[in-house]
């Protein structure tokens, strides 16, 4: 890596990720998923920090997820807020979250994948009301209440 590379100016986190403070505090989750989940920023705030304890289909889902633009070396940040999800079964799942006015969608995978989160914030931001949608009409309701900011 060239001397250039290394003191170059570091751009700063995306609008797109920055409108996703909308999720920061600690929330409980009800529907097809129960538990509680918390957003927290990274210092620097490139990066918006989830952990997840839950219960769903009878499984205890405990994990951390972390939501940013990529940024490899050398590189612009790509466009696309996207996340990784690691959880105490050995699972990665990748996501990308989209935040249109007070709709979240939060894609399994690739953008417009055929698994997705759809939801909109209500009641000055302290309800997220959606739900999990999957191929062959699989999915839940899925309910955030903000319980601490």
């Amino acid at each position: 890596m060239s001397e250039q590379e290394i003191t170059q100016p570091v751009p700063a986190p995306s609008a797109d990720l920055e409108r996703l403070d909308r999720l920061v505090g600690t929330w409980s989750v009800t529907g097809g998923a129960e538990g509680t989940v918390t957003y927290s920023w990274m210092e620097g705030r490139y990066f918006l920090i989830q952990q997840v304890e839950l219960e769903q289909f009878g499984e205890s889902i405990v994990g951390t997820e972390f939501i940013g633009n990529l940024r490899p070396f050398g590189e612009e940040p790509g466009t696309d807020v996207v996340s990784r999800f690691y959880d105490s079964q050995g699972n990665t799942l990748d996501y990308v979250y989209e935040l249109d006015g007070d709709t979240l969608t939060i894609w399994g995978g690739a953008k417009g994948s055929p698994a997705y989160f759809r939801g909109t914030f209500v009641e000055d931001d302290t309800v997220l009301d959606g739900e999990w949608v999957y191929p062959g009409g699989g999915g839940y309701p899925s309910t955030m209440t903000r319980t601490a900011q």
